[in-house]
């Protein structure tokens, strides 16, 4: 599978534009990815990075910001100042408005130059790191200008989309239209920064390289898997973006559900960027949706209160910068989806997550059946089931609870976890997510970027329950204070069917 292969490819010469380069993500994340990149000898040696950002600034005043931000974020610290040196001849800033024709047909004559300067052959990516609503309209400019080849080998174009795409099933899909009027899908790279973290890529590897956990893979087996995303920060000053998603836009539909396919999914016929999302589609479409009288026993929602989180007074979700008095935006959600195939017919999937919950933890539990209590169990005791936990984030690794004897002629069964970690194991940190997605659009390896179909089936799914929850003003809202998990309709929804959530 080519996103997951060992072998390192070699990636073009080409140019990378930053849409909305004065941004967050590009200072946190963009930046720091890119360094690291160069300093594991991983980019181009012919490369270029081009901030496209509405500020004015010049070149020199982008280098320094982006040092200061690559000292603070980046993985690898101190910055190696030969590496930096080196890297910031690479960096240029471009100053337009994202709708100005003029800024584009400028932006053309500078990539112009800086291929003949520096050798980068033509090759483009376009990362649009924006609000949702400039996506089109940038692809539109870009395509006017000239500064898109629709899908020509030799040089090449690309555009990486950050999410969301779409906030509901129509916005997708006229998304969608507005932007193949000028690229072909090939070109599209919709980035979810979860399929790049080492965990994520792992799972694929973890089921379908070890015959002991696929065999056991399927109803026969699994009484039930939970995918948990928690966080233990709030909103912050996210307060105007946070009122428009809300937790299901931002974190379900697209991060959880991409966790829950992989999870799912049959073994891909080939080992290609394809086929591995083939496999994935076919998940979507097995789901079971939601049936609108359904939806308030399949689903639940929730909002933080005033609380407390590490021993620190919280404020709740009203009372956050940009947040409307009387939101009803949820910032937890849990749901209950069933997928309807020969694999996994009668194991429900649980997915939770929330903002301001007691500690940040992102990761798949897989529960499986309890064998029969006929032996080893003392009168009153229960079988503790075997649990199978892919921790994602942090202190990525895996864990599994077996049963074990204590010590003693009489002694208990009770259970143990077998502990693997990733920094312990194999040592050093964890490249970050967009280094590796990064470095895998260079390359035009699209394994771990979601494909159109992904992203319509995930909106079919979730759009009528968005649809039901915007009709119908939630009766208890703020529903479970900060620093707790969630509310307790989440613990009665896994408690119809004898099931309850993880301790994380």
């Amino acid at each position: 599978m080519e996103g997951l292969q060992t072998e390192t490819k070699r990636a073009d010469p080409c140019i990378l534009v930053i849409f909305g380069a004065t941004g967050d993500l590009t200072s946190r994340k963009l930046l720091p990815a890119l360094y690291n990149l160069m300093r594991e000898g991983l980019l181009p040696t012919a490369f270029a990075l081009v901030g496209f950002a509405r500020r004015d600034k010049t070149d020199e005043q982008f280098r320094a910001e982006m040092r200061a931000d690559v000292e603070k974020f980046s993985r690898t610290k101190p910055i190696d100042p030969t590496i930096w040196a080196a890297f910031e001849k690479q960096i240029f800033y471009h100053h337009s408005e994202f709708d100005d024709p003029k800024g584009y047909a400028s932006l053309k004559n500078s990539l112009d130059q800086i291929d003949r300067q520096m050798g980068t052959k033509g090759n483009r990516i376009f990362y649009l790191s924006t609000q949702p609503s400039y996506f089109s309209v940038v692809c539109r400019h870009l395509h006017q200008a000239g500064l898109v080849y629709l899908d020509q080998p030799s040089p090449w174009s690309r555009v990486i989309i950050e999410k969301p795409f779409g906030r509901d099933l129509s916005s997708a899909e006229a998304l969608q239209k507005e932007i193949t009027h000028y690229l072909s899908e090939k070109q599209i790279y919709r980035i979810d920064h979860y399929l790049g973290k080492e965990t994520v890529q792992n799972i694929l590897i973890f089921r379908f390289a070890n015959l002991l956990f696929e065999s056991l893979w399927n109803n026969r087996y699994i009484n039930h898997v939970q995918i948990t995303v928690a966080e233990e920060i709030g909103i912050g000053t996210r307060g105007k973006f946070w009122e428009e998603a809300g937790f299901v836009r931002d974190i379900m539909q697209n991060h959880m559900m991409q966790l829950l396919t992989l999870i799912a999914m049959e073994p891909p016929a080939q080992l290609d960027a394809d086929s591995i999302r083939d496999e994935k589609v076919k998940v979507l479409e097995a789901i079971r949706p939601f049936k609108p009288d359904e939806i308030a026993k399949m689903a639940v929602r929730g909002q933080y209160a005033p609380g407390f989180v590490n021993g620190e007074k919280v404020v709740g979700y009203r009372e956050e910068q940009n947040v409307a008095p009387s939101s009803s935006i949820e910032t937890y959600a849990a749901a209950h989806f069933s997928i309807d195939n020969w694999r996994w017919q009668g194991v429900p999937f649980y997915l939770r997550g929330g903002k301001r919950l007691p500690k940040r933890a992102t990761e798949i539990a897989v529960t499986f059946k309890a064998p029969p209590e006929v032996l080893f169990l003392q009168e009153g005791q229960k079988h503790d089931p075997n649990v199978l936990a892919l921790r994602i984030q942090p202190d990525e690794g895996a864990s599994l609870k077996i049963q074990c004897k204590t010590p003693g002629t009489t002694g208990p069964i009770q259970p143990v976890k077998m502990d693997f970690r990733y920094g312990s194991y194999f040592g050093g940190s964890t490249p970050e997510a967009y280094e590796r997605l990064i470095c895998d659009c260079m390359v035009g390896d699209s394994t771990l970027f979601a494909r159109e179909d992904e992203v319509l089936h995930s909106w079919r799914l979730f759009t009528p329950l968005l649809e039901r929850w915007a009709e119908e003003a939630p009766e208890e809202f703020p529903n479970y204070a900060a620093g707790t998990y969630g509310p307790k309709e989440a613990d009665e929804l896994l408690a119809r069917e004898g099931h309850k959530w993880r301790m994380l």
